[in-house]
């Protein structure tokens, strides 16, 4: 992708928001990859999952060493063509990359928002959206593509703006979380907001970090990412010291250990706590067919689009069944659908991953929305 600069959008009309609040004004943060044709018809909507930002392809710059969260997937020649789609990444509202969020000025106080930032749901993120896709003068989207998190707001989008989506892209996602990940998003934020640097969520105005908190969280969130055979593939039993000290108290003894803790303090130094909280209870939430009584098959009735949904064998997390309830309710309501199963060892974080066949399918499928643009 080369070199790409993020850009920033300023809303003064207050949104309106779920929860009944609103924001009287807001920025988002966004990238561009490609161009848009002169009809406007080849443009597709990236959207991010709980720890994503706008930075999704490209580099910032020369000494860059890391390339954006979705690179293998959009570019020139790969799935999301930049040769043949204008391709706008954004960080969501509530975010910690630039976008207006808790670690952003409450204009009201002068302060940081911090826990007083309003809670945020799918339908929030899909309206600020439409509002960017408005300024970039794009009235249909050739398709909206997400992952995780990212695909629940593209279902979102088939529903609030059934006119301005072409083709919906659902990758590794479901129609609400189970019981299960629920569970495992309180423990996250339980490790969170007992850490007592936290301070109740006030924490920037006390200039301290839950660092140690927000580590766990994220320790406890990439364990489920994965599979059981990506990490005993990646680490088996191996010991970090290449001994065991019986009766001893050892740091990190194993490679696995190491890797979590890694992971966890590289996680608590780049993101916000206050978001993690934010984006894990819009994940929680999140419901397509509740307005609907439950129905996703009269959700899904409401929409225009037609849907690529693709779901990994080994992802526990949001599982091929999850995905599967997506495709049959799709049917049943008529509408368009292809669906994926993927063979793929690395459990949920699958869907980041260079998987060659996933890649074929995933291009073949784009080859047919390039074709309708």
């Amino acid at each position: 992708m080369g070199i790409v600069t993020p850009q920033t959008a300023r809303f003064d009309e207050p949104l309106k928001l779920v929860c009944g609040r609103e924001l009287p004004s807001y920025e988002l943060v966004y990238e561009t990859y490609g161009t848009l044709n002169k009809q406007h018809s080849n443009a597709v909507l990236i959207c991010h999952a709980l720890s994503g930002n706008h930075h999704a392809a490209g580099f910032h710059g020369p000494e860059d060493k890391k390339a954006g969260w979705w690179d293998e997937c959009i570019g020139p020649g790969k799935p999301i063509d930049t040769d043949r789609f204008f391709v706008v990444s954004l960080n969501n509202l509530g975010g910690c990359h630039g976008s207006t969020g808790p670690s952003s000025i409450n204009p009201a106080t002068g302060k940081t928002w911090g826990p007083d930032f309003p809670p945020m749901r799918t339908t929030d993120w899909v309206h600020s959206q439409a509002r960017l896709a408005d300024l970039l003068e794009i009235d249909c989207w050739a398709a909206v593509i997400g992952g995780s998190l990212g695909g629940m707001q593209a279902m979102r989008w088939s529903l609030e703006f059934p006119e301005r989506i072409q083709h919906c892209i659902v990758i590794a996602a479901a129609l609400k979380l189970s019981a299960q990940n629920l569970a495992f998003n309180e423990v996250a934020r339980q490790a969170i907001e007992a850490d007592p640097e936290f301070v109740g969520g006030g924490y920037q105005d006390s200039n301290t970090i839950p660092a140690q908190g927000l580590a766990l969280a994220r320790m406890i969130g990439h364990i489920t990412y994965l599979s059981d055979d990506a990490m005993a593939n990646k680490f088996g039993r191996d010991l970090r010291s290449g001994s065991l000290n019986r009766g001893e108290t050892a740091d990190a003894e194993f490679q696995v250990q190491s890797y979590l803790r890694h992971q966890g303090s590289q996680f608590s130094s780049n993101f916000d706590a206050n978001t993690y909280i934010l984006m894990t209870r819009a994940l929680d939430y999140f419901d397509l067919a509740l307005e609907y009584d439950g129905n996703a098959v009269e959700a899904f009735k409401q929409s225009q689009s037609s849907f690529f949904v693709v779901s990994f064998s080994t992802d526990w997390r949001f599982s091929p069944q999850r995905s599967r309830e997506i495709v049959n309710a799709l049917i049943e309501a008529d509408r368009p659908v292809s669906y994926a199963e993927i063979e793929a060892n690395e459990g949920h974080d699958a869907f980041l991953l260079p998987i060659p066949r996933y890649l074929d399918v995933f291009h073949a499928y784009m080859l047919r929305v390039g074709a309708s643009d």
